[in-house]
Order: C-alpha cells, then sequence, then structure tokens
C-alpha cells in the first residue's frame, strides 16, 4: 500500500514538473517587448503634403500630431484641384492632390499620430463623402523607406488654389524644413487671387499665436 501511495506522488510531481516547463513564466523582457508591439500598433505614419504640412493646421483636428521627419515621395507631383470641378468651401480654390509622374517627386511632412485621431483625420479629408481616398505609400528620408498612410483626390478637376491656401503649404513647408528649391517652387504656384476672407485662417491665427506664446514660455523657463 506504501508503494502504490509512493508511485502517486511520483506521478504528480513528475506531471507538475511538465506544466510548469509548458508554460513559461513572465520576465521583464516579456512584459516590454509586449509594450512596444502595443505601442506600435496604437500609432500610425501619416505623410502630408498639402495645409497639413503646418502643424497648427493638422493639430486643429488631430491633437496628437507629431512631427517624425520630412521625406520625399518619389515619381509623384502635386498639384491643385476640386473633386468633381467643385469648388472648396473651406478654401475657395483649388486643394493640394498628389498624381502618379515619373521622374517627379513630392516632399513633405511624416507625422506620427495616435489611431485615436484616424477618424478625424478621414473625415478632414472627406473619406466618407468620396472626396479623397486613403492610400499607402513608401516615402524615402535618405537613411530608410517608410510605409505611411496618405491621400489622392478622386475625380480631380485642376483649379488653381487660394493665396491664404497656399499660404498655409508655404508656412507649412518654411516650419518643417522642406528643401529651399521645393519651397521656391511652392512660392512660384499660381493663384486665384481671392481675397475673401476665410473663416479657417482665423482658426489657424489664433493656433499659431498660442503656439508661439508656447514655445517663448518655453524659453523663458530655460
Amino acid at each position: 500500500m506504501f508503494i502504490i501511495k509512493l508511485c502517486f506522488i511520483s506521478t504528480c510531481l513528475i506531471g507538475l514538473l511538465l506544466l510548469c516547463s509548458a508554460v513559461p513564466l513572465p520576465t521583464d523582457a516579456s512584459d516590454m517587448d509586449n509594450s512596444t508591439h502595443h505601442s506600435n500598433e496604437s500609432t500610425f505614419l501619416y505623410f502630408a503634403y498639402g495645409s497639413n504640412l503646418l502643424k497648427e493646421r493638422l493639430q486643429l483636428k488631430n491633437p496628437s500630431a507629431s512631427a517624425y521627419c520630412m521625406a520625399k515621395l518619389k515619381d509623384f507631383k502635386l498639384v491643385f484641384g476640386n473633386h468633381r470641378g467643385l469648388a472648396s468651401q473651406r478654401w475657395h480654390g483649388g486643394v493640394a492632390t498628389i498624381e502618379h509622374s515619373p521622374g517627379d517627386e513630392v516632399w513633405g511632412v511624416v507625422w506620427n499620430m495616435n489611431i485615436s485621431d484616424l477618424e478625424s483625420l478621414d473625415r478632414q479629408e472627406s473619406v466618407k463623402r468620396g472626396m479623397y481616398s486613403p492610400i499607402d505609400v513608401s516615402v524615402s528620408t535618405g537613411d530608410q523607406d517608410l510605409n505611411c498612410r496618405s491621400y489622392i483626390m478622386n475625380g480631380c478637376v485642376y483649379a488653381p488654389p487660394s493665396p491664404q491656401y497656399l499660404q498655409v503649404i508655404v508656412m507649412g513647408a518654411e516650419q518643417n524644413g522642406l528643401p529651399e528649391d521645393y519651397q521656391e517652387k511652392l512660392r512660384s504656384i499660381e493663384t486665384n487671387k481671392y481675397e475673401g476672407s476665410l473663416p479657417v485662417m482665423k482658426e489657424l491665427k489664433k493656433a499659431t499665436k498660442k503656439s508661439k506664446d508656447r514655445k517663448e514660455e518655453t524659453l523663458s523657463d530655460d
């Protein structure tokens, strides 16, 4: 009877040891990997080439956006137009899009954004209304290629931008240090010479002033 009990206990111990070896205990390293993976899933990279070059413009509706780097999109060119020829009510002129053009390139800014802002960004680009479609693009930073989300207009009918819209793009290019020759190219774009007031420009003026004041406060604290 003693021998039978001893065999039973031995069998249980062996089973317990096998169970422990099959299920690894958590370590700090594995916790770190899970954290990193979660972080990658919670953000995305967005390549901006139009008015969203300007931080204050993009952050009006997408507060998580932070500049990641500048980059260029090869074999595309920057053009201006309106979806099916319907003039933009916000900008009173053509707005930016990209189209395939071998040998050309479009410079822009790669923004790192939280997934929580993805719906807002799609809304800004009127994706549900069919004006723009999200696309995946591979952009070059010089050191590496990055896969990013971007947008392209559907049914684009060419039209010149308003001076105000072009001004926002140029400000964004200057703010992020895009190549000087590309900035000059942007400044030389012909506009439709619209002189009316735009509500969005008032919003941007306030946001830009607030950003400038915040930066000055930070410098004074240093």
